[in-house]
């Protein structure tokens, strides 16, 4: 790893932990122990390290989803393997994040937002598409309305005026989320296959309530 990808690497697990507002310069280049003069060489402000850092983070979500869909044997497990990316990718951040990339970095936050109205509908309405086409999802569902639905659903969990972080475990609170969106879409053989993933998911920490 070079020394623009290790700042890079840095300013990402440090933003995910704490915030994007809270952690200054400074900081990452403290925990470096490298000056801020040779940060400012690789980025010339923090603006530029947050779109370097969000872009990077769209990109592997982007990769992650393409292998969901390559490696799932139907729409049903299409839909755990997500769960298990989300639970690692969430474990360690923040809540606070998307309220500080909004307010304070909105370049990136508007990349963010054509991530999420461009590729993740399409994700979620073709995972639909396909749970219809393999008898695991209601036929008769909205695929326009029920894909739209999801995609918001899945920001309640960053509101910190209705999850506070202090009260609610973030992962705990999207994977709830996402299995109750689940059980809505499911047939009687897709609420059968759930109920067989969730059984054959190993529970550890905040899933074991939940099998």
């Amino acid at each position: 790893m070079d020394q623009k990808e290790r700042i890079q690497a840095k300013a990402d697990e440090m933003f995910m932990r704490y915030g994007i507002r809270s952690v200054s310069m400074d900081d990452i280049a403290a925990q470096l122990a490298i000056s801020k003069k040779t940060l400012y060489q690789f980025f010339s402000d923090k603006d530029e390290l947050v779109d370097a850092v969000v872009d990077a983070e769209l990109k592997r979500g982007q990769r992650d989803c393409v292998q969901c869909l390559k490696v799932s044997k139907n729409a049903v497990e299409e839909i755990f393997i997500t769960m298990d990316q989300i639970a690692e990718q969430f474990r360690n951040m923040n809540p606070v994040v998307l309220y500080d990339l909004e307010k304070f970095h909105p370049a990136s936050y508007n990349r963010f937002l054509k991530h999420k109205h461009e590729f993740l509908l399409e994700v979620i309405r073709k995972n639909m598409e396909r749970g219809i086409r393999e008898e695991l999802f209601r036929p008769e569902i909205n695929v326009d309305i029920l894909s739209k639905f999801r995609l918001e659903s899945m920001m309640i969990a960053f509101n910190l005026n209705v999850f506070p972080p202090r009260k609610y475990n973030l992962v705990e609170v999207t994977q709830e989320i996402i299995e109750h969106y689940l059980y809505g879409l499911a047939t009687l053989k897709g609420h059968k296959l759930i109920l067989k993933y969730k059984q054959e998911k190993k529970p550890t920490g905040y899933e074991k309530k939940m099998v």
